[in-house]
């Protein structure tokens, strides 16, 4: 699959759509429980792909990792929204994805110098450095607005307590929505631990990989397997779907260069 540049989406996932999409303007994912995502993302062979929209989907006036953006990208296709979570100083969960304030807002330092309350003097600005109206939101809003329209793949940077997530996901019973993306198998064991019912998305490139999670408590039933930012070798693919584990793809630009080169079609 191609994914037309000015989607602005740079992920997409292979899944077998369950449910309908609504006939209105937007196009919205709506799951009553975890069962009922787990379901959505188990592999079929009669799978399509699905798009994820990295960071929210940014475009022009629409910055990064904010609902507004979100809003604007599920008018474009049904979507998963992979989005970033950081922490503020006084330990309040915020959708960002840099270390610092400098590239995504008006501000500038790091964001964990900053209280929640402090950091909502600032606006976020768009990927081409414009000021938007928009400001830093919490993950408890982020949740809140996503039900019923979304399926989210939740990234944790660097220093976020895993539980704290998991809290969040279920305080907001937003487990029929949430995918927690894990980076190795010890995180990924952590998240099984923590929250056995959660989607995981896990890093997974064959049999070993899976296994080797397997046995330290990851259900495979409960994983989808980032494979990377580039083709897998086709038995991969086969392993992974033989277990009916659906797998991401990372396109990050690499995939419709590739396409283009070979004179490709979009579709």
């Amino acid at each position: 699959m191609i994914v037309p540049n000015r989607f602005f989406f740079t992920t997409f996932f292979s899944f077998v759509f369950l449910v309908g999409f609504s006939q209105s303007k937007e196009y919205q994912l709506e799951f009553r429980t975890s069962e009922e995502l787990q379901q959505f993302l188990r592999y079929s062979p009669n799978s399509v792909p699905l798009v994820s929209a990295h960071r929210g989907g940014p475009a022009k006036g629409f910055p990064e990792n904010s609902t507004a953006t979100f809003a604007h990208s599920i008018q474009l296709n049904p979507t998963i929204i992979e989005t970033d979570i950081a922490l503020s100083k006084d330990s309040v969960l915020v959708m960002m994805h840099d270390t610092t304030l400098d590239r995504t807002t008006t501000g500038t330092g790091a964001i964990e110098n900053y209280t929640y309350v402090e950091l909502q003097e600032f606006f976020l600005e768009d990927n081409l450095g414009n000021q938007t109206p928009y400001k830093i939101e919490t993950l408890d809003a982020v949740l809140q607005w996503g039900r019923g329209k979304v399926i989210y793949n939740l990234d944790i940077k660097k220093g976020v307590p895993m539980q704290m997530i998991v809290d969040a996901v279920r305080k907001n019973k937003a487990e029929a929505y949430s995918v927690i993306i894990t980076y190795n198998a010890n995180q990924a064991a952590e998240v099984s631990r923590l929250a056995p019912e959660l989607m995981i998305s896990v890093s997974a490139k064959g049999k070993e990989d899976v296994e080797r999670m397997e046995q330290m408590g990851v259900r495979a039933d409960k994983m989808i397997a980032f494979v990377g930012v580039s083709e897998a070798r086709p038995e991969v693919y086969e392993y992974l779907h033989s277990r009916n584990i659906a797998c991401i793809l990372g396109t990050m630009g690499n995939i419709d260069r590739s396409a283009a080169a070979n004179g490709d079609e979009f579709f």
